[in-house]
């Protein structure tokens, strides 16, 4: 028999060691895909999924909760269905469910039974085929390779280039499109790395807007090749993160005349723990996701609210936020807009989810937008 060394119960406590440290990236990194992975069609963090119990009369009944009875238009949404739902309707509803009008089924059926969730996202398809605007397909020349975009034409040089966050795509723009539209103003809507059709990084994760800026760099520099002469960037959530980075560190920030921030993301390890969650990670992952996140992206804690210093904006913004927003806290805008509030001219909708402003009150987002753009354009 050989001779039990002194090594041998440290070696077998390393080995435990080195397991559980094993275990624990695991797992961290599991987690941390929940959103740095996410692909659309899944619900937003929050967003409960509601059943559809009847039908009938341009009117459907849902489950009653917060989210059903918000003020508004919203995509209602499941696997194979896009249909539009409008205000509550009627006062004497089921204790357990709320009446809004069906404004329009796009695809599927809503049929009762079904399982479905809301969503900012209103429209489905392309301009032509959900608006009726002509529009053209183009690509955006980026760093990871082609982007596709939808152009809508206008007689106006100051082109606005739109740009949709996390967990939605290029459609979720559409829901200004019209009133862009009757500005004259051209759009220019484009999709960027990790979208349908887009390239994606090597390693097929999000960066919460820290590196996808980039290719809104590229859709700057595109407008301005085909007749922009200046250029506003309207961006939602993750979308409006971008717009921001591009205002300050593109080279041809000095072609953008304007900036539009609906629900920007500053805290990613936030809106990394909502998405984990909702995807019922155990509550004893989330620290471990976002330190698995912070090594995978390279992003410190603080990273995209140092990178977003508002002292460097040299341009006017309007930013867009609903105080009860639980991914993207109103007190990161609040803070931006204390700084400069010379520049960043706020506009609150209460009772908006994450990235709905436009959803939870069309008419004053709108008059909030024309307000902001005439002097722009």
């Amino acid at each position: 028999m050989r001779p039990r060394t002194a090594a041998a119960p440290l070696l077998t406590a390393a080995t435990t060691v080195l397991g559980a440290g094993a275990a624990a990236l695991a797992a961290g990194r599991y987690a941390s895909d929940a959103a740095l992975k996410l692909a659309p069609g899944r619900p937003p963090p929050g967003e409960p999924r509601l059943t559809v119990h009847a039908t009938g009369d341009g009117t459907v009944t849902l489950t009653r909760s917060l989210a059903s009875e918000r003020p508004g238009t919203y995509g209602l949404v499941a696997r194979g269905l896009h249909a539009v739902v409008g205000p509550v309707v009627g006062d004497e509803h089921p204790a357990d469910c709320v009446v809004r009008r069906l404004e329009r089924v796009d695809h599927g059926m809503v049929l009762p039974g079904t399982r479905a969730w809301l969503t900012p996202q209103v429209y489905s398809g392309n301009p032509r085929d959900a608006l009726g605007l002509d529009h053209a397909e183009v690509e955006v020349p980026g760093e990871l390779g082609p982007l596709p975009a939808w152009f809508v034409p206008g007689p106006r040089d100051t082109w606005v280039i739109t740009v949709h966050g996390i967990g939605t795509t290029r459609e979720h723009p559409m829901v200004v499109m019209p009133f862009l539209r009757a500005l004259r103003v051209p759009v220019l809507d484009v999709a960027y790395r990790g979208d349908p059709g887009a390239p994606r990084p090597a390693d097929g994760i999000s960066r919460f807007g820290a590196a996808e800026w980039r290719d809104l760099d590229a859709a700057i520099r595109y407008a301005l090749r085909y007749g922009a002469r200046r250029v506003v960037l309207h961006g939602w959530s993750t979308g409006a993160t971008m717009a921001l980075l591009a205002a300050l560190d593109s080279a041809l920030c000095h072609r953008v005349v304007g900036l539009v921030m609906d629900s920007p993301v500053l805290d990613w390890p936030l809106l990394l723990r909502s998405f984990a969650a909702a995807r019922r990670i155990p509550a004893a992952l989330l620290p471990l996701a976002v330190r698995a996140a912070q090594g995978r992206t390279g992003l410190a804690p603080g990273q995209l609210i140092t990178a977003t210093d508002p002292a460097r904006l040299t341009v006017p913004a309007l930013l867009v936020h609903g105080p009860g927003d639980t991914l993207a806290p109103w007190e990161h805008s609040r803070a931006l807009i204390a700084r400069r509030p010379q520049l960043i001219h706020p506009h609150t909708v209460p009772h908006a989810p994450h990235a709905a402003m436009w959803n939870a009150d069309p008419a004053g987002y709108e008059e909030a937008l024309r307000r902001f753009l005439i002097p722009l354009l």
